[in-house]
């Protein structure tokens, strides 16, 4: 971890000791030179007995304003030019990390990179899939969900610091689709690498499915023109045909590998005969 990194993941920690050593686990074996950089805003859950002393990390405690805070303190202490943030229900599937890196250096147009993540359950056994698309204005702006997930984000530090697209630490929870936005608005180049790289992990206190989530979202739809809310309906027809014209509806039977609770020092597989691309759980809507 001495040499330079060629990708740095951030990870916003906050009482959740239960999941930390898996994501952990899951970006130490990924086989690339990487930082694993964890902020943690004062855990009193006794992740602060063992994360100081965490050989695979560097980490830092210090109160901050939330998740999206910590995660701009990350990138700002981040020394790699490609960066991601993967929170702590959340891992990286074997290999993604190499399939990341191959496609900057063979697209170096390429800002921000989407790929495909799987929903797990606390066991860690298969939910669905949710396969990415690059966003678009409108369904961005006041569609109740993104056209990716977070966990498979891989973007250029020059797109941070020369466009300003750090995360807006005044959201608790939506601070994403807020990002999103302004991402599109900025013209950030963005392509999709159509493999499964990333899963994340429904535990019952998920930040970004509580109701806090919804009313913030609500919120940030609220400030969309009256134009883009008007035309709002045809630009969620519009992504659900994009996503069928990528296959999205098709899924086919597969393998996958992680660290769960019941195996934390090495990865389980779980073979899913019968993938599905609706995500059943709330917010369920435009899944």
């Amino acid at each position: 971890m001495n040499e330079a990194p060629e990708i740095s993941i951030v990870t916003p920690s906050f009482r959740s000791g239960r999941w930390l050593p898996l994501c952990i686990a899951s970006v130490a074996d990924q086989g690339v030179q990487h930082e694993h950089l964890v902020q943690d805003a004062g855990s009193d859950d006794g992740t602060l007995e063992w994360l100081p002393r965490e050989p695979r990390v560097r980490a830092w405690v210090e109160k901050d304003r939330g998740m999206y805070d910590a995660v701009n303190r990350g990138f700002q202490r981040a020394r790699a030019g490609i960066l991601a943030y993967l929170n702590c229900d959340e891992q990286y599937l074997p290999g993604a990390l190499t399939q990341v890196l191959d496609f900057f250096r063979s697209h170096p147009e390429v800002e921000i990179l989407f790929g495909d993540c799987l929903v797990v359950d606390a066991s860690g056994s298969y939910c669905c899939e949710r396969r990415a698309l690059t966003p678009q204005l409108i369904h961005t702006w006041t569609a109740s969900n993104l056209a990716f997930l977070t966990a498979a984000t891989f973007i250029r530090r020059r797109v941070l610091e020369q466009k300003k697209l750090w995360f807006n630490p005044d959201f608790r929870s939506a601070g994403d689709q807020d990002w999103a936005l302004r991402l599109i608005q900025k013209g950030v180049k963005a392509a999709v690498l159509e493999k499964r790289l990333s899963v994340f992990t429904e535990t019952g206190t998920n930040l970004g499915l509580d109701s806090n989530t919804t009313r913030e979202r609500r919120a940030f739809h609220a400030t969309a023109p009256t134009w883009a809310r008007w035309l709002s309906p045809l630009a969620l027809v519009h992504f659900r045909l994009r996503r069928a014209h990528a296959g999205h509806y098709r899924c086919r039977p597969h393998t996958y590998a992680i660290y769960t609770q019941d195996q934390p020092d090495q990865r389980k597989t779980f073979q899913v005969a019968k993938p599905t691309f609706r995500w059943v759980r709330p917010p369920a809507a435009d899944r």
